[in-house]
């Protein structure tokens, strides 16, 4: 039983400011506040060796985790997802050494289930008594539900062209959902405008400190899957980003606790659609901030975030892994989400199946080599968004005589 965390202080992202830790805090200076650790207490405490006795869940990385008391701990059993070697993709691809990992096989069917758990774990601990939050898809889901676990009411925003499924999981998880005709930047305004009358706290993205700790988890996993040696190269698809800073962050704390074997840190690529590429125009501008551009939109709803409050930690860790910010053609997100289904049986999500036109575009400038270790982030699952699905399936007259031929023919 842990009756308190290593939790040393909290940080303002933008100037480096320490503020207090266990006390409500939402941002500094409009900007995310992150959370810092006693990292010399936790070797102390914790070594790769301890963990191997563990639970396989993503608690097992307790001690490099916010939550003070385990029984404030909102958890749905998140499981530690698998890392998949992708052999048939990756020759189709021209990257043997390419992984997946699996982040649908979380309790809300996406990586969303990691921030949301620790966030809400944090809310309960701090006695917040109700949450809200705009979403576009798996957030206002993974929020849904951990909030139902905690008994707290719930809030939501959503775009009108969320997809259907995402809708339906929040209603059905009880939270108070509204649609709203506009982007998710209209929803985030509508949820700060009555946060204060109302009492909410407001868990957008990056809003609090807490949810960029559960992901981080995500980074902790993936380097204790790979023996403590990191890839070469992750492709991560960015939305608001809260992953990619996630990943950086954890990768940081385990180079500071002196347990990663790898001689260099993995190059980080966001991908983005070519329909809402805001990190990637900074990116190539050299800009440290990025600017929303015209007309955003996607049917990778996560990736349909058209000014993301953390951008200019996304691009700090691009630029200080080496990596890039790459687009891909908005166009081909259904083809890339049939390759993977087709070639590994894995369902690949929209927002990720970007990140496979990513690495065609970075394999062919050179930018990943054919013989990189390379992971892929599948941040949630395919059936989420049965709007993005072809259907077009024949029917059979079976009253009718067959042309078998012909009818298998239609079907391939």
């Amino acid at each position: 039983m842990h009756n308190s965390s290593f939790v040393s202080h909290l940080e303002g992202a933008i100037d480096g400011a320490a503020l207090t830790p266990r006390i409500v805090h939402t941002t500094h200076k409009h900007r995310p506040i992150l959370v810092r650790y006693d990292l010399d207490a936790v070797n102390l405490a914790l070594n790769p060796r301890m963990l191997r006795d563990r639970p396989q869940t993503m608690w097992r990385y307790r001690e490099l985790l916010p939550i003070d008391d385990d029984d404030a701990i909102v958890s749905l059993g998140e499981t530690v997802t698998p890392l998949i070697h992708c052999p048939c993709l990756g020759a189709r691809l021209g990257a043997p050494n390419l992984y997946i990992k699996d982040e649908s096989r979380l309790p809300t069917g996406s990586f969303k289930s990691r921030g949301m758990a620790v966030a809400v774990s944090m809310a309960k601990q701090l006695g917040l008594t109700a949450l809200a939050a705009p979403s576009a898809g798996n957030a206002g889901g993974a929020l849904a539900a951990y909030a139902a676990r905690a008994n707290i009411p719930c809030f939501l925003f959503m775009p009108a062209l969320t997809p259907a499924v995402n809708r339906a999981e929040a209603l059905l998880h009880g939270a108070n959902v509204f649609l709203v005709d506009g982007l998710i930047n209209d929803c985030g305004r509508l949820v700060r405008d009555a946060a204060d009358a109302l009492g909410w706290f407001d868990m957008s993205t990056l809003k609090e400190p807490y949810r960029i700790e559960g992901k981080k988890t995500m980074g902790l996993e993936l380097a204790e899957q790979l023996h403590w040696n990191l890839p070469d190269a992750i492709l991560y698809p960015t939305g608001g980003g809260t992953g990619l800073i996630a990943m950086a962050k954890a990768f940081n704390e385990l180079e500071r606790l002196r347990w990663l074997t790898s001689p260099t840190r993995p190059r980080f690529y966001a991908c983005q659609s070519s329909t809402c590429k805001p990190i990637v125009n900074a990116f190539l501008n050299g800009d440290r901030f990025a600017k929303p551009p015209d007309n955003p939109h996607t049917i990778a709803a996560g990736l349909c975030v058209p000014s993301a409050i953390g951008d200019f930690l996304i691009l700090d860790a691009i630029r200080q892994s080496r990596g890039k910010a790459l687009a891909a053609q908005e166009s081909r997100i259904p083809e890339w989400m049939a390759l993977a289904s087709r070639t590994e049986g894995l369902s690949l999500c929209p927002e990720s199946a970007v990140c496979v036109g990513a690495l065609q575009l970075a394999l062919a400038s050179g930018d990943i080599r054919p013989d990189d270790r390379i992971v892929i982030f599948n941040t949630a699952a395919a059936q989420k968004y049965i709007e993005t699905i072809p259907a077009d399936i024949p029917v059979i007259d079976h009253n009718a005589p067959l042309d078998w031929p012909s009818l298998v023919n239609k079907s391939t």
